[in-house]
């Protein structure tokens, strides 16, 4: 049998074609060169890689994954928040049996079909007040990500900032779109301000357009750390008289540690339209059902003089992405939201209990082995969320990874994997979010081993003799 251009296929001893079998690597059909170079870029490689590797030593303990606790779900749930919103539908907003099937079954909106209910949540649990048509529901919040930059990259002199170190995703699918990413200090408050203030000038001196800064303000990924009240209300005074937009990020906010009261986001305080607010779900309801969203309810003056929302704008340019977000699966956001009221808060009250339980185990069991009078070993101990960094006398890469997951049974993410410059980072980053506190004592005790082994091995200098 024959492939493209008449090369042989591979074939199963029987006869059939060969499904999942090894590419045969001697057969070249395009080279990279031919494709978007973003396909050689780290950023894009850094996903696979970490997931493969999980993939390989499937019995390691994984302080890697930011997936969250699992624990509490419950397939029967899925069927009454479909029911519920189903529900919702017609006795609610008045639908006849004809347009709820038609809703559930079909093609939807682009915007999605619960944009109302992400209002109303916004309003309960953040205290965002926002016009539900400039809300997109998107397919997860990396398309949310996805289609605000394709729509700020308008040419070749657009830049993104970025607050460093910056979640992957991000960089990734600035690559994509060929829009340059510049890193803003951050630091233990979130976010050096005056380094931001610095990089949007030094941009414009060479004579680019910065068109936004991209930040977690709460618990970011991967470095756990929040920016204060008094410096959110001077970064958006930043914004505003540098006339930059603020992707401000959300997907942890709901999880401070313990009692701590939450901060209000940079939306909530947002009073000139400075702020395009990306949402998910994925941590709060359900990662299976992908729905995220974006709040972008800045005015946009059309060629014909119209004004509109840039909500409608990403909405066009969705169209042509995923057309749609599930409507099945907004189905079952929509029914856990209707559930608990549209207040997400109420809704994950066991799994904030969890991540504080866990994160404070950690902490706790990093101190014992790790005393700071004996090692050099260093952390950071976030007010909430799902990660902790470490810090080691020594560069964490990719290889010590592949080590610790094959000789200790441990798996981490090197914090290289966040920055721009692609070299090792003296640092790791641990997760709370998917174990348990026998499985983060098990796994610290695998990473005492694997620092003690590489110090020795490395001997004072903390570098190979």
């Amino acid at each position: 049998m024959r492939g493209p251009g008449g090369r042989p296929r591979a074939e199963h001893p029987d006869g059939g074609l060969s499904v999942g079998a090894p590419a045969d690597l001697t057969v070249v059909d395009l080279s990279t060169a031919d494709l978007h170079p973003a396909v050689d870029d780290p950023a894009l490689n850094s996903m696979n890689f970490l997931n493969e590797v999980a993939q390989h030593y499937p019995d390691a303990v994984s302080l890697a994954a930011g997936r969250p606790y699992e624990e509490f779900f419950d397939v029967a749930a899925l069927h009454r928040y479909l029911d519920t919103f189903r529900r919702h539908l017609a006795d609610d907003l008045g639908l006849t049996p004809a347009q709820v099937h038609r809703t559930l079954f079909q093609y939807g909106r682009t915007k999605g079909v619960v944009h109302h209910l992400v209002a109303r949540n916004l309003a309960v649990d953040e205290g965002i007040s926002v016009d539900p048509e400039a809300i997109v529901v998107t397919v997860g919040c990396q398309e949310a990500m996805f289609l605000v930059l394709r729509a700020l990259r308008a040419g070749p002199g657009d830049v993104l900032l970025a607050v460093a170190p910056t979640y992957v995703g991000l960089t990734g699918a600035a690559r994509l779109l060929d829009l340059p990413v510049r890193p803003v200090a951050g630091g233990p408050a979130g976010v050096d301000l005056t380094d931001l203030r610095t990089q949007v000038r030094r941009a414009r001196a060479d004579g680019l357009r910065p068109r936004a800064c991209y930040l977690m303000p709460d618990f970011a990924n991967p470095s756990g750390t929040s920016v204060g009240l008094a410096d959110r209300r001077r970064l958006l005074a930043l914004a505003e008289a540098e006339d930059l937009l603020l992707l401000e990020d959300n997907p942890y906010g709901l999880f401070p540690a313990g009692d701590a009261e939450r901060v209000p986001t940079l939306k909530a305080l947002d009073t000139g339209r400075r702020v395009v607010y990306l949402g998910s779900f994925a941590k709060t309801v359900l990662p299976g059902a992908r729905v995220g969203y974006v709040v972008a309810d800045q005015r946009v003056a059309g060629a014909d003089g119209t004004v509109g929302l840039l909500a409608d704008q990403l909405a066009k340019i969705k169209s042509m992405v995923t057309v749609n977000t599930s409507a099945i699966a907004q189905a079952v956001i929509g029914g856990a939201l209707l559930e608990h009221g549209c207040s997400l808060v109420a809704a994950t009250v066991r799994e904030r209990a969890a991540y504080t339980r866990n994160l404070r185990h950690l902490v706790a069991g990093l101190a014992r082995r790790f005393p700071a009078d004996a090692s050099p070993v260093r952390w950071n101990v976030p007010a909430g969320g799902f990660f902790v960094v470490v810090t080691v006398p020594f560069p964490v890469d990719d290889a010590l990874l592949h080590r610790s997951a094959r000789e200790y049974g441990l798996l981490w993410t090197p914090m290289a994997h966040f920055y721009d410059a692609g070299a090792p980072v003296d640092a790791l980053r641990l997760s709370v979010s998917a174990v348990t506190p026998a499985e983060i004592d098990l796994g610290l005790d695998r990473l005492a081993a694997l620092v003690a082994d590489e110090l020795a091995r490395r001997g004072a200098s903390g570098r190979v003799a």
